[in-house]
């Protein structure tokens, strides 16, 4: 490895295929085609952040083109297309940067370089990082020489989101998928770092950055980079919850108190607790998704008795795990884990994250108040309260009428079935404007007969359906599409139709737009006319006729 870099995670970037951390498999693959000689046209690696990618692909364009041909991996005497490869000044080897470059001008200047043998390599390679940021059009000036390119030419492309490259450039490329990097490998390979750095720390805080990195190893550099700064700052002293305060981690031992106490009812505690997390700067969403990490945990011990996917708790940690497991059923974990994913929704919705926090867990709380192990929902909650006044109030009404029971029960009774006789006619009423809406066309049409212009031309133009059923509706939409347009359409339909419906958004784009639609086959129906006798006569008389539209008169008629 290089030692000629301050920064660690430039420190220990690979060089050789023997030093990449956790990809074994892609390794061997790789490899395996170039012993062989088979080495595909292009290659794409796809993965996370910082798990070995544009690495990977620098030191393939090393092993194609290494002049000592017996080991293909120049790592204590580097030949010199290896050195100038690994120093980004070879010019057979082009590295591009497709965040920066997107356009269909840059692409074709590739193409042209590529015209030219390699000077002094068997390989002309061109590395794009990051390429699903190239234009449509760059993909498709590409194609062709990803296609059929001369024998000399190799591309290798590296992207964090695969999803967003064409299904035409994918399926000219030979594709790697680079895992996660596993916490024992992650683990081995910084006790390793800090060993080579002639550094000393706490194996728990190694274990904190693993966790924190989520498979990363850049990021676990980094984070590794910062910690040793830190403890050189305090004399090489570091314990676990400096660390823990430097990286801004919630200790989850935190969220175990504040689950023992939602259980036991202590309001004033949860919220001494949370208050003493939001200090910290803990993001209100980390706070959640932490929550929730730990109910799957009470669910996994609970359920099948497994906690080995939770090796991030402390021994202390599990031990409490275990205690609340056996005081808590599943229909609790079950409903905090249903409200937590609301919650995750809706706190967009709140300007001080913070405050929707603090409702959430008063929430949670009262869910059960009395006994751990008996749920009860807002609703019950609130018919348990209902009926309870409802029986004092027939309590002190039974009272009134004993009373005064000659004067006050008839016209009592003649007051009440007047009421009644009213609401009663009230819902008819209602029930019978009642509107049918099955279908995205029947939406549209009665946008139309309503006079809803706006909903409609939303509807039409910005919004492409995905699903319509069960009062349900879920769509995608453009950049176009009004801010309120959810809210008002929302509102109309329970209008409309006396019910509430959900509108769903997705990032699915299932089906054009109405707009799209109609284009569509007005140019199916132009082409269509373009290719008839008709217009061949017409055209042979006219030669400078020229169709841009074609038109329905039934259509025109019924508009």
């Amino acid at each position: 490895m290089s030692t000629n870099k301050k920064v660690l995670a430039l420190k220990y970037r690979p060089q050789v295929f023997d030093e990449l951390v956790g990809q074994n498999i892609i390794v061997e693959a790789i490899r395996k085609s170039i012993s062989l000689n088979k080495i595909p046209n292009a290659f794409l690696f796809t993965g996370i952040r910082g798990v070995g990618k544009t690495t990977i692909a620098r030191i393939l364009a090393k092993s194609l083109n290494c002049l000592d041909l017996k080991k293909n991996n120049c790592l204590n005497n580097m030949c010199d297309n290896c050195e100038q490869i690994s120093e980004s000044r070879h010019i057979d080897v082009l590295e591009m940067d497709a965040a920066s470059k997107t356009g269909v001008d840059d692409v074709r200047d590739l193409i042209d370089f590529s015209r030219y043998g390699p000077t002094s390599c068997k390989y002309k390679i061109f590395i794009i990082d990051e390429v699903h940021m190239l234009s449509k059009q760059a993909f498709n000036a590409l194609l062709k020489t990803l296609e059929e390119p001369p024998e000399y030419l190799k591309f290798i492309f590296a992207t964090t989101e695969v999803n967003k490259i064409p299904i035409t450039v994918l399926s000219r490329c030979q594709r790697f998928d680079l895992m996660r990097i596993s916490f024992d490998e992650l683990l081995n390979f910084l006790k390793k770092v800090v060993s080579s750095e002639k550094k000393i720390l706490n194996e728990e805080i190694l274990k904190l950055i693993v966790r924190i990195s989520e498979g990363s190893v850049r990021d676990s550099l980094s984070l590794l980079d910062r910690i040793l700064l830190s403890a050189e700052e305090d004399g090489g002293k570091l314990d676990l919850k400096s660390a823990q305060e430097i990286f801004g981690y919630l200790d989850k031992s935190y969220l175990l108190d504040i689950i023992y106490e939602l259980l036991q009812g202590n309001e004033e505690k949860v919220l001494e607790l949370y208050k003493n997390i939001y200090n910290q700067g803990i993001d209100p969403k980390i706070f959640i998704n932490n929550f929730l990490e730990i109910l799957y945990s009470l669910k996994n011990y609970k359920n099948i008795n497994d906690l080995n996917s939770t090796i991030d708790f402390s021994d202390t940690d599990i031990k409490r795990i275990k205690d609340l497991a056996s005081k808590v059923d599943n229909k609790t974990i079950i409903l905090f884990w249903e409200f937590s994913l609301n919650i995750l929704s809706e706190i967009n919705l709140v300007s001080n994250q913070h405050l929707a926090v603090e409702m959430f867990l008063i929430r949670l709380m009262y869910l059960s108040k009395s006994d751990p192990k008996e749920i009860k929902p807002f609703s019950v909650l609130n018919d348990e309260n209902n009926n309870k006044k409802n029986q004092l109030m027939d309590k002190d009404y039974k009272n009134k009428l004993d009373i005064n029971d000659n004067e006050n029960k008839p016209i009592n009774q003649i007051k009440v079935s007047l009421q009644e006789k009213e609401k009663r006619e009230l819902d008819d009423q209602k029930l019978s404007t009642k509107i049918n809406i099955n279908s995205f066309s029947d939406l549209i049409l009665i946008c139309t007969s309503k006079k809803e212009i706006n909903l409609k031309y939303e509807l039409e133009n910005n919004v492409n359906l995905v699903s319509f059923k069960n009062k349900n509706i879920e769509i995608s939409f453009n950049e176009n599409l009004d801010n309120n347009f959810i809210k008002n359409l929302t509102s109309k339909l329970l209008d409309w139709t006396g019910e509430r419906w959900t509108i769903t958004l997705s990032k699915k784009i299932v089906a054009k737009t109405i707009k799209e639609i109609k284009k569509i086959n007005e140019n199916n129906d132009l082409e269509e006319l373009k290719n008839s006798d008709r217009y061949k006569k017409a055209i042979s008389l006219f030669p400078d006729l020229e169709i841009v539209n074609v038109k329905n008169l039934k259509d025109k008629n019924n508009e």
